[in-house]
């Protein structure tokens, strides 16, 4: 699957807390729908064998659409399922290791806080930057929020694509304007909402006007 700075435009990033009725497979459809760019499954509480069953069923399904599937924290899986890539945080698998496991043609996304972790990611082949958290969140309990200014201190420190991530929504996302930053991850701005797709939709219409103005 070919890739660039457009596909990390929409990043959603899955979180089954809200499903209720409906399945992963469902709510991620609907997201696609809606002009998803990437989707990166998140399961921290799944068992090996389980997180791969629910990679298994969702690959198909993004490659429907056109859309590389991100495998969160664990290379194993990415490899059993031959997904597009995974993305690393700061305590995970060292970057080398992984680029070594899953080889030159996978994507690798690193979680950055500041500009040395961020140019260090760069330095080891990192295809894209996860930076934040860029607000306040409630998805992710160790994720302290960004001093003012750090996203585009980063955006401007490295030459790779520059996704968000922290408590993004259609609320706050505009005073992310001039950061400099190739797209949004989203987690419950879209898997949280009672319409999918819809916000889906919206999300994608107010970062393609944000980046395309060369935020």
């Amino acid at each position: 699957m070919h890739w660039n700075n457009q596909t990390f435009l929409l990043y959603a990033v899955t979180d089954r807390t809200w499903l209720g009725e409906r399945t992963l497979y469902e709510v991620v459809e609907e997201a696609l729908k809606g002009g998803v760019t990437c989707v990166q499954l998140r399961e921290k509480h799944l068992d090996q064998e389980a997180f791969r069953a629910e990679a298994r069923a969702l690959l198909p399904l993004c490659r429907r659409y056109g859309v590389p599937l991100i495998i969160n924290d664990n290379v194993d899986v990415a490899l059993a399922v031959d997904a597009d890539g995974v993305h690393l945080g700061q305590e995970d698998l060292d970057l080398p290791h992984a680029r070594r496991r899953l080889g030159p043609d996978k994507l690798i996304g690193v979680s950055a806080h500041n500009v040395e972790e961020a140019r260090l990611a760069q330095a080891q082949g990192a295809d894209y930057l996860g930076v934040g958290a860029v607000f306040g969140t409630s998805t992710k309990d160790d994720a302290s929020a960004l001093p003012p200014g750090m996203l585009k201190k980063i955006c401007g420190a490295v030459d790779l694509p520059v996704v968000a991530i922290g408590g993004v929504n259609t609320g706050n996302l505009p005073r992310l304007t001039g950061s400099g930053m190739a797209g949004a991850a989203i987690v419950s701005g879209i898997f949280a909402q009672q319409d999918v797709e819809g916000a889906a939709r919206t999300l994608r219409a107010m970062l393609t006007d944000l980046v395309s103005s060369k935020n």
